[in-house]
């Protein structure tokens, strides 16, 4: 079989310089939505159709499965499909999918694929309530498919059809070209029409079939930033309701965002406001506070992330504390029982079991070893102004409040660093390191008093 994806137009309504099809929904281009969709069919050929901001198109959807057909004028999507032709496989049918109807899902193509069969058009159709600017599909007195006709070229009668053409068609591919090169554009748009193809089709005595989807949704397409919207909000429920149907908790299912992969464990809660970026992993009875952040990360058993904490490119170990208000960067990686609290930033370091940075901290290009406490305030000065550079602190250090340790430099084992202490240098195992200082106290002082204007 194979594929052809019409993804040309400029999608005006838009009011956007991005391409239609490059728009994100669930943070991915529209067009990729379709093309995931599009490979689990396992073409022969894959043809995206493409037009305005081609280059654009390219570069954000290439790969080696994926042909390009370029359309240079918008001239109606029969038009689209003759750009297509050179690079399909006459020998099978052809799908016709859209880069703007992005949740079309697997199972709906399939059965219309299995209805069309190699040698009938298939046409995937929806029932609507409203069927206001679509084409309408007008069957004979045996019901059926006589012709589709578009909403403007429509008598009253045929507006008043319910059943709507999707776009959506399979089509053998050896007379595609005929049938094709047959269309004309007499019509209110004046462009050539892909749905004209079903009378000559008909004509040829091609017997036209139809499907439907299980859902009006899966042919939603998208020409306004409102309509996007709404198929994000379509999207994100769909999504909520696969978590909770594989046992997540969800404070509220309308209040979370999955923009890519989430994978759950057993018993894992998800408050409000939540997103999930590119692939995270949530092993069994984690807990996510509100209004979190988590991008490509994993996160072990029993971890409770609070409120208002940010990670990306992290991983966290088994019964972690993080936050609130803890930010984890990439690289940054927390073993068993380790605890980063509110304000504490860590990047590409690694905190060892049972090890906490509970306040005011920042942690970068470190290794630290196990049960050490990191007190309020501590640096790890990484950055020289031109280069980085590592701090490696060993097990069972007690770092004090307000210590800054600049790189490179080892803290050895069972260390104890006073408060408000700088390490330049390597300390040795069981010391304990400050700098001198001298404190003065004077009596007698008084505190300057503003003066009353």
């Amino acid at each position: 079989m194979n594929i052809v994806i019409l993804a040309a137009g400029m999608g005006k309504r838009m009011r956007s310089a991005l391409p239609k099809v490059l728009h994100p929904l669930a943070g991915r281009p529209l067009l990729a939505h379709v093309i995931d969709t599009a490979r689990t069919l396992s073409p022969t050929r894959l043809v995206v159709v493409v037009g305005h901001g081609a280059d654009k198109v390219r570069e954000a959807v290439g790969a080696p499965d994926v042909q390009f057909a370029l359309q240079d004028k918008q001239l109606g999507t029969g038009h689209a499909v003759q750009q297509a032709l050179p690079l399909l496989d006459p020998s099978v049918p052809t799908l016709v999918l859209y880069g703007d109807v992005p949740l079309t899902r697997a199972s709906t193509l399939t059965r219309l694929i299995d209805a069309a069969g190699a040698e009938r058009y298939g046409v995937l159709t929806v029932t609507v309530d409203d069927p206001a600017g679509y084409g309408r599909i007008v069957r004979d007195a045996a019901g059926k498919v006589k012709k589709i006709v578009e909403q403007k070229d429509a008598s009253e009668e045929e507006r008043r059809i319910a059943e709507i053409n999707t776009g959506i068609v399979i089509t053998p591919t050896r007379t595609l070209e005929t049938w094709l090169a047959s269309l004309k554009n007499d019509n209110a748009q004046g462009e050539f029409y892909l749905t004209d193809v079903v009378e000559r089709a008909i004509d040829s005595g091609v017997e036209v079939v139809t499907a439907q989807p299980d859902a009006e949704w899966e042919t939603l397409g998208v020409n306004s930033k409102i309509q996007l919207a709404e198929l994000e909000r379509i999207h994100q429920r769909n999504v909520a309701n696969a978590l909770l149907d594989a046992g997540v908790t969800l404070m509220d299912p309308a209040r979370i965002d999955v923009r890519g992969t989430l994978e759950c464990g057993a018993d894992v809660s998800i408050d409000v406001n939540c997103v999930f970026e590119g692939r995270v992993t949530l092993a069994d009875n984690v807990t996510v506070g509100p209004n979190c952040v988590i991008r490509d990360a994993t996160i072990g058993a029993g971890t409770r992330i609070d409120a208002y904490t940010h990670i990306e490119g992290a991983s966290a170990g088994a019964n972690v504390v993080l936050g609130p208000y803890a930010r984890l960067r990439p690289g940054a990686k927390l073993s068993d029982e380790a605890h980063v609290g509110n304000f504490v930033e860590v990047k590409n370091a690694v905190l060892g079991h049972g090890s906490k940075a509970n306040h005011l901290t920042y942690i970068g290009d470190s290794d630290i070893g196990a049960r050490v406490n990191v007190g309020a305030g501590t640096i790890t000065c990484n950055y020289d102004g031109a280069n980085k550079h590592r701090t490696v602190i060993e097990d069972d250090v007690f770092i004090g409040s307000d210590t800054q340790l600049v790189a490179p430099v080892r803290v050895g084992r069972g260390v104890t660093i006073a408060a408000g202490t700088t390490v330049w240098k390597d300390v040795a195992e069981g010391e304990l390191v400050l700098n001198e200082k001298i404190q003065i106290s004077k009596t007698d002082y008084k505190r300057p008093v503003k003066k009353k204007s």
